[in-house]
């Protein structure tokens, strides 16, 4: 069918046919399936559409090319995450700066709270004498254990 154009082959889809494109019609048998499903189709009714068809139809293509778009050439699109970025990266800043401040505040009342026990300890106390530092080593000495006398311990459980 396609490799022979006709003037007829034409005719069956822009108009109803005649008496002699009926005849010239038995002279090509092949086209006579065409007739048929011309004329079937035209006895079917059109089917009402929406006034908003052609918008429809216009958005859904467009929505496909972006969505095929999108998935050909996928990029960082810096406009849309360089503000999330910095916003969360301030977040993080705020928080560990805080964090810190918290950590040399305990730091701070436990190094103030050590000092004022010690101050406390060192007033209560009086300070040892120098003569008593000069004998330390003496006076060390004399708190440790001597060995015992291993003779006179097995001389006494005899």
């Amino acid at each position: 069918m396609a490799t022979q154009p006709s003037d007829l082959n034409e005719s069956l889809w822009r108009r109803p046919l005649t008496d002699a494109d009926r005849a010239a019609l038995r002279a090509q048998p092949d086209l006579a399936l065409d007739v048929r499903l011309t004329e079937s189709l035209a006895k079917i009714p059109d089917a009402p559409i929406a006034s908003n068809f052609t918008a429809r139809v216009m958005a859904a293509i467009e929505l496909e090319e972006a969505r095929s778009a999108r998935q050909r050439h996928f990029h960082w699109n810096w406009h849309a995450w360089f503000p999330r970025l910095a916003a969360t990266m301030a977040i993080l800043v705020f928080a560990g700066v805080s964090w810190q401040h918290y950590e040399n505040s305990a730091v701070n009342s436990q190094r103030t709270l050590l000092a004022k026990n010690v101050a406390s300890v060192t007033a209560a106390q009086p300070l040892p004498s120098v003569d008593v530092l000069q004998n330390f080593d003496t006076i060390q000495r004399m708190g440790q254990p001597a060995h015992a006398d291993d003779e006179l311990l097995a001389l006494n459980l005899q």
